[in-house]
């Protein structure tokens, strides 16, 4: 019986990937959270500002409700938990694990606030 080659460049299976080092997923773990801390902070104030200003007056009886809401918000809304969910999944295909939950636990908040968001501009 042969034995197996040295190197695995005539095998039809590809060699593997390595893992990038647990340094390297700790800093771009880190990196990620102070990233997404500040797009939640920002998010949650334009929240809070844009509620408060479409809010209505305390002496008046009817509300200000603008129907059209732009097609580029919505995009803005519900495509940054997609383009979060597609990281926490590149991620995890790069072996990565915790900038994987790092930005899996960013696009639940991601979904939450599109959630609130939906909601505040429906209402």
């Amino acid at each position: 019986m042969a034995s197996p080659p040295a190197d695995d460049q005539g095998s039809p299976t590809p060699a593997r990937r390595e893992r990038p080092s647990r340094l390297i997923d700790v800093g771009v773990a880190v990196l990620l959270l102070v990233a997404n801390t500040v797009i939640v902070g920002v998010a949650g104030l334009l929240f809070l500002a844009v509620g408060l200003g479409t809010a209505p007056a305390a002496d008046s009886s009817r509300r200000v409700h603008a129907r059209d809401t732009p097609v580029l918000v919505w995009l803005v809304i519900w495509g940054a938990p997609a383009v979060a969910a597609v990281g926490a999944f590149v991620y995890a295909r790069l072996r990565m694990p915790l900038t994987a939950v790092v930005q899996g636990l960013f696009t639940v908040v991601c979904l939450l606030l599109a959630v609130a968001w939906t909601r505040m501009l429906l209402s």
